[in-house]
């Protein structure tokens, strides 16, 4: 059996009825269990064809095992691939399969609920008091690392933007043409890392919040997982749900907690944040990097 972890209660039943199968349909069985990720993504002929059998055998096959049919048989193995339990290509492969069935208006629909699910399973597991506390630690902070790699890049970039409204002491990492390490090379106790990664982790930020808690930082941490290495080394965790039907993990999560730590920095910052944010918006005004309002 591959390493998936689409629906083993499925293989294991088809498994359990092997032996009471026709020929036929034992091939075809014997096809799903040696390549379960191949269901979520092919169609029932190009299962029928790799498996050389005919396309009614599958059908037969999933009845035989309890299912109404193939389609009942194989949404277990499609909802694998909407939570993320098999590998890009295959979620590319599942993608253009919905697109050829004209399942577009259903895969829309996947993308809306898993984006609202997310959001709302993510912030049912965060405490208010444990935001509170990470912001009250950004902003005692003499400097603060943002850190994200991939996709999670432009994220750790974008709250690093935001912060500079009211803020200095904010600074995405890697910088370009440098590595993480060395960005935190003289980084002590006076300092955060705010590192974030999802399945499958990326080595440079596991490596840089190990790192920084060897060398007395503050972590703060964004994952998919409470078993997540930088969850696990942090000060802070914050669990984001990532759920999708999409190729990549969503990030959608991620920026709505990042968002929210940096409004409570905001809240707990001194009076003074008001002074900095007016200052800085009356100077782009001043520049011209707003289109004004005609009078």
């Amino acid at each position: 059996m591959n390493d998936t972890n689409v629906s083993y209660t499925v293989l294991e039943r088809l498994a359990a009825e092997l032996p009471e199968l026709t020929p036929e349909a034992q091939k075809a069985a014997t096809y799903v269990l040696e390549n379960p990720r191949d269901v979520g993504v092919s169609t029932v002929r190009e299962i029928a064809e790799a498996a050389k059998v005919k396309p009614n055998t599958l059908v037969r096959m999933a009845r035989q095992v309890g299912f109404e049919g193939y389609d009942d048989f194989r949404e277990p193995f499609r909802d694998a691939i909407r939570n993320g339990a098999v590998s890009f290509p295959d979620r590319v492969r599942w993608l253009q399969d919905v697109r050829k069935s004209g399942e577009l208006g259903t895969l829309y629909a996947d993308i809306v609920q898993s984006t609202i699910s997310n959001i709302e399973e993510t912030f049912s597991g965060i405490d208010a008091d444990a935001m509170k506390a990470a912001a009250e630690m950004v902003w005692a902070a003499r400097t603060v690392f943002t850190m994200g790699v991939g996709v999670n890049n432009a994220n750790a970039q974008n709250f690093t933007y935001l912060a500079s409204t009211g803020m200095v002491q904010f600074h995405t990492i890697p910088r370009p043409g440098s590595t993480a390490i060395d960005d935190l090379a003289w980084s002590d106790e006076r300092d955060v890392l705010i590192a974030m990664t999802c399945k499958p982790y990326r080595a440079e930020v596991v490596a840089a919040a190990k790192l920084a808690k060897e060398q007395g930082m503050k972590v703060i941490a964004i994952s998919d997982s409470p078993a997540s290495p930088i969850i696990r080394a942090a000060n802070h965790g914050f669990v984001v749900a990532s759920q999708t039907p999409q190729v990549f993990p969503s990030s959608v999560a991620t920026v709505a907690v990042l968002e929210t730590l940096l409004s409570f920095v905001y809240s707990v910052a001194s009076d003074e944040i008001v002074t900095r944010v007016e200052k800085f918006h009356a100077r782009r005004h001043a520049l011209g990097i707003y289109v004004e309002d005609p009078e």
